[in-house]
């Protein structure tokens, strides 16, 4: 675990333009000063993001987070209940200097969030401003969720690293906007049916899709081809199973526990990847309930499924 004269290091990294890389309890993120621009722009060249998606800024405190966006009540009764924590905000942008216009694609909003990880609230605590901190992979690749595949994937851009051990989630956070009518963007370990039971009914994305990561058709995809809903592994392809699924491979979890198999998603799709001549992987069927709408939606999105 990293120690206080790690975050003096990567506070200095930040505040000279640098890049670090991150953890957090959803996915290890490759982290700027979200104020930046040419930080900004070196996280997206690092990254080979595309600079429509904007990106998450991430605050140590409800304070930090007012003073960047506009809070109503449905933001106040959402962060009383489920921040620090896996669980993004789109909301009126409030300040523009704190999140410059290429984090926030061009957008009038920001996308915020405080994560509970306690090195990234360390480091956020300690920089004393918002920091965009996206996954530390390349781009429509599978998020890292170790500190060693957070590294292969961008740490040469890196100027500083921390390492905080396996994410605990192991997905991107989920992700409401709070514009007119909320609306789910990005299903994640904050479920719909917890979010709803706090604020009431969620909308489809489609009218706010575009202020959200993570929404392009093909994103946390591995290079073999991905074949959902899969009852056997067929010749050449990786078996990636869950429950009492049988086959030779990955299994996201024996037991049939969600939770687990978020937390295995993206380290078992690389491992899958990286297997000796094969030529796909093959997922078996994961529930859609709870936590298994985020667990689909990235896995759909893997294999190119979802616009």
């Amino acid at each position: 675990m990293d120690t206080p004269a790690d975050i003096e290091k990567a506070v200095a990294a930040l505040r000279a333009g640098g890049l670090v890389i991150l953890p957090t309890e959803t996915v290890y993120g490759l982290a700027a000063d979200a104020g930046d621009p040419r930080a900004v722009a070196a996280v997206y060249a690092a990254k080979g993001r595309p600079s429509f998606n904007p990106l998450i800024a991430h605050v140590a405190d409800l304070a930090t987070a007012r003073r960047i966006s506009a809070f109503d009540a449905r933001a106040e009764q959402l962060t009383a209940r489920f921040w620090p924590g896996p669980l993004t905000l789109v909301l009126p942008i409030a300040g523009e200097g704190a999140v410059c216009d290429l984090a926030r694609a061009g957008l009038d909003t920001v996308a915020v969030r405080a994560p509970a990880h306690p090195i990234a609230h360390a480091l956020l605590e300690a920089f004393g401003g918002p920091l965009v901190a996206p996954s530390a992979n390349r781009s429509g690749r599978p998020s890292p969720t170790t500190f060693a595949d957070a590294m292969d994937e961008t740490g040469e851009a890196a100027a500083a690293a921390l390492d905080g051990g396996p994410c605990a989630i192991g997905l991107e956070s989920t992700v409401v906007a709070l514009l007119d009518e909320p609306r789910l963007l990005r299903p994640g370990a904050v479920t719909r049916a917890e979010i709803e039971a706090v604020i009431g009914p969620l909308s489809e994305a489609e009218a706010d899709a575009k202020r959200s990561p993570g929404r392009m058709t093909r994103h946390y995809a591995p290079s073999l081809p991905l074949r959902l809903n899969a009852e056997e592994r067929l010749p050449g392809e990786v078996w990636l199973g869950f429950g009492r699924q049988g086959g030779t491979g990955f299994n996201l979890s024996p037991d049939g526990d969600l939770t687990e198999a978020a937390a295995n998603l993206f380290a078992y799709l690389r491992a899958a990847d990286r297997a000796d001549g094969a030529s796909g992987i093959a997922v078996a069927p994961i529930p859609d309930a709870g936590l298994g709408e985020a667990i689909n939606d990235r896995l759909r999105r893997a294999a190119g499924f979802v616009g």
